[in-house]
Formats: structure tokens, C-alpha cells, sequence
């Protein structure tokens, strides 16, 4: 019996860590759902001024500024994307892991309750 119930909080471990890891996958596509409406905001701020008026912006000016955050924000949102389907990928893998265990105890059981114990 001391087997199984180790075997069943190893379970509940994996079944608690997959859940965190696709907890944490889903709420950093919803943070790139954000930062995505952020950056669409921004680029729509930044373009319409005239390209004279862009081409013209001195170092350090606010529409400089603009630019730079512009060209930064895809990689952010890129790194938020990709890893949050790892991290759900991660949590669907665990969760498998976890179900190959079940089956392989199942032979182990099964002889088990055949011989009467």
C-alpha cells in the first residue's frame, strides 16, 4: 500500500505542476494579447505624422522614442507567444507523463486484485 500512495502523490505532484505550467502559458498569451493592443496603439500614434515630420525627429526627441519602442515590441511579443506554447506544451507533456504512469501501475494492480490482496 505504501507504494501505490507514493505513486499517487507523485501523481498528484505532476497533475499540479502541468496545471501551473499551463496556467502560466495562458496568462502569458493573454499579456501578448495586451502588449499587442498596446503596440498596434503606438505604430497607429507613430505613423500618423508625416514621414518628414518622423524623418526629422532629432536624437532623444519623443518620436524617437516612438520609433525605438516600435522596433522592440516584436520580439517581446514573440518571446511571450513562443514561450507561453511551451509552457502549455510543457503542461500537456507532464500531464502525459503522468498517464503513462497510470498505465504501467495498472498491470501491477490488476495482478493485485487476481491473487487477492
Amino acid at each position: 500500500m505504501k507504494k501505490e500512495g507514493i505513486m499517487m502523490v507523485v501523481m498528484l505532484v505532476l497533475i499540479v505542476v502541468a496545471l501551473y505550467f499551463v496556467w502560466q502559458g495562458i496568462s502569458m498569451h493573454r499579456q501578448a494579447k495586451v502588449q499587442e493592443e498596446a503596440f498596434n496603439a503606438l505604430q497607429a500614434e507613430y505613423f500618423i505624422n508625416s514621414k518628414a515630420v518622423r524623418d526629422a525627429g532629432e536624437t532623444g526627441s519623443e518620436i524617437q522614442e516612438q520609433l525605438v519602442e516600435i522596433q522592440q515590441n516584436p520580439s517581446q511579443l514573440l518571446f511571450l507567444k513562443l514561450v507561453g506554447v511551451g509552457n502549455i506544451l510543457t503542461g500537456i507533456f507532464i500531464v502525459l507523463l503522468g498517464i503513462l504512469m497510470a498505465l504501467m501501475m495498472m498491470p501491477v494492480r490488476l495482478g493485485k486484485i487476481v491473487r487477492g490482496q
